[in-house]
């Protein structure tokens, strides 16, 4: 079954309830399952005003498009769409979104987490905070358990 990809990378506010409507309208009848996961900046408890982030344009497209294409491969979805933000993003705004579409919830599950863990791990995007008191922050550094999440799907 062919899997039709969508990969963005976008520098305005992503509205949730549009990009979810979209994608629904446009998966096929036989789709029974659509699995979302919808990614927002934290406030870190006050301590944050943005998370700016930046990419590599033109590689991270491509980059997210073939592991949206591999997990195409390992789980029968028959759609699965990307989008990212870059730039400012301020607390409680959607930094990213990713579905996907199946005749069955295990495989769009899976194919979502997969992608997140991928994001997560090896796109190329480098985040920075910016503070309250109106200082720049440090380079979030990756976490450990973000590689752990990232490593189980090397398992055959």
């Amino acid at each position: 079954m062919a899997c039709a990809i969508t990969v963005s990378v976008v520098g305005e506010r992503i509205d949730p309830a549009r990009v979810f409507d979209a994608f629904d309208t446009s998966s096929a009848d036989d789709d029974g399952a659509i699995a979302q996961f919808c990614g927002r900046c934290r406030g870190e408890s006050g301590r944050l005003t943005a998370l700016e982030i930046e990419h590599y344009p033109g590689m991270a497209e491509a980059q997210i498009s073939s592991a949206a294409s591999n997990a195409a491969s390992r789980w029968p979805i028959s759609r699965i769409t990307v989008i990212h933000r870059h730039g400012k993003v301020h607390p409680g705004e959607t930094i990213v979104m990713v579905l996907a579409a199946s005749r069955h919830r295990e495989a769009a599950l899976e194919a979502v987490q997969y992608v997140m863990d991928y994001l997560k791990t090896d796109a190329p995007f480098w985040k920075r905070e910016w503070l309250t008191d109106g200082t720049q922050g440090p380079w979030v550094e990756a976490k450990a358990s973000d590689d752990k999440a990232h490593k189980r799907w090397e398992q055959p």
